[in-house]
């Protein structure tokens, strides 16, 4: 795996090697705020066949990063990333994984199944945490391990009680785990990247458009669901963009500290708005994961706090 890092790097440039800003936070915060609350917005197009709907997400995706693209004058670093055969390669395997993501949650949001959603998500970070580990050889420490741990028993407790809806939040947090490490890894920058995957998905959203069962809406069926779905582009672009950026500015374990606003959003969200009934092994089951990320955010401030006052002291 490093091997391949190194040449990739070399072959797109490597972002180390020319200076550029390391503050991904404000991005973070942004992408995650967003995808927080965009549940609201999904739950206008419930009538709309969620593979036609994800469709559409791709289709209006694409002409919104050809345009940003356009007037960044990226596109000699899209079609650098085009002519090189293994980030090619790479970016198809994030093209598929965000689109299962995508798939997966809309079918979560509309079939109500919001604490599935929010617990994906919440377990998320910590997969991230095992793949820097295992993948980028990133070192943890023993109040992380911890977390893994507790949320494992978590994990555990609602494979027992409740495997239908813990397969939405596992496939939500390793296919969004996945994107995220091999958009950390490829050397492409968030927009050049994210019009490539657009690309890669054109076709296959179109066949899925034209194929979908009809649902009781869809795009020309009335003037909201039209425009509904045209935006549905931006607010799939727009988090992705920043999500992107940051992922190459943070440290991807510290990355899932912020991570945590969406799921929070999302869980608040199926309980006061939507008024989602919570089981009792799901409860028991967020109660292992909240204090995993107690653990884990103390954790990742006691470094934080170790390595100002090390520098302080240079």
């Amino acid at each position: 795996m490093h091997k391949l890092l190194a040449k990739e790097n070399a072959v797109m440039g490597d972002p180390a090697a020319t200076p550029q800003p390391r503050n991904g936070l404000p991005l973070a915060l942004a992408a995650y705020t967003i995808w927080g609350v965009f549940p609201l917005y999904l739950v206008l197009l419930n009538a709309v066949n969620p593979f036609a709907l994800v469709g559409w997400r791709i289709i209006w995706t694409l002409p919104l990063c050809a345009a940003m693209v356009a007037v960044a004058g990226q596109w000699p670093a899209v079609k650098a990333a085009l002519r090189n055969r293994r980030v090619l390669l790479w970016m198809g395997a994030s093209s598929v994984l965000i689109s299962v993501n995508w798939l997966v949650y809309v079918v979560a949001v509309q079939r109500g199944y919001f604490y599935a959603a929010s617990l994906g998500y919440y377990i998320n970070p910590l997969v991230n945490v095992l793949l820097g580990t295992i993948m980028l050889k990133e070192r943890l420490g023993s109040l992380q391990w911890i977390a893994v741990g507790l949320a494992a028993v978590g994990v555990g407790v609602l494979a027992w009680e409740a495997e239908a809806t813990l397969i939405i939040s596992l496939v939500l947090a390793i296919s969004f785990s996945g994107y995220g490490l091999i958009r950390k890894i490829i050397a492409v920058d968030a927009l050049p990247g994210l019009t490539i995957e657009v690309v890669l998905l054109a076709l296959p959203a179109a066949i899925a458009i034209a194929v979908a069962p009809p649902g009781s809406a869809s795009f020309g069926s009335s003037t909201s669901i039209t425009l509904l779905l045209m935006g549905a582009g931006v607010m799939t672009a727009v988090p992705l963009l920043l999500f992107a950026a940051a992922a190459r500015r943070m440290p991807y374990s510290a990355l899932g500290f912020v991570q945590f606003i969406a799921p929070t959003i999302v869980f608040l969200l199926g309980m006061f708005v939507f008024d989602q009934p919570l089981n009792q092994a799901q409860l028991v089951c967020f109660v292992f994961i909240w204090i995993a990320i107690a653990l884990f955010c103390t954790d990742i401030l006691r470094r934080g706090n170790l390595a100002r006052r090390g520098l302080s002291r240079l």
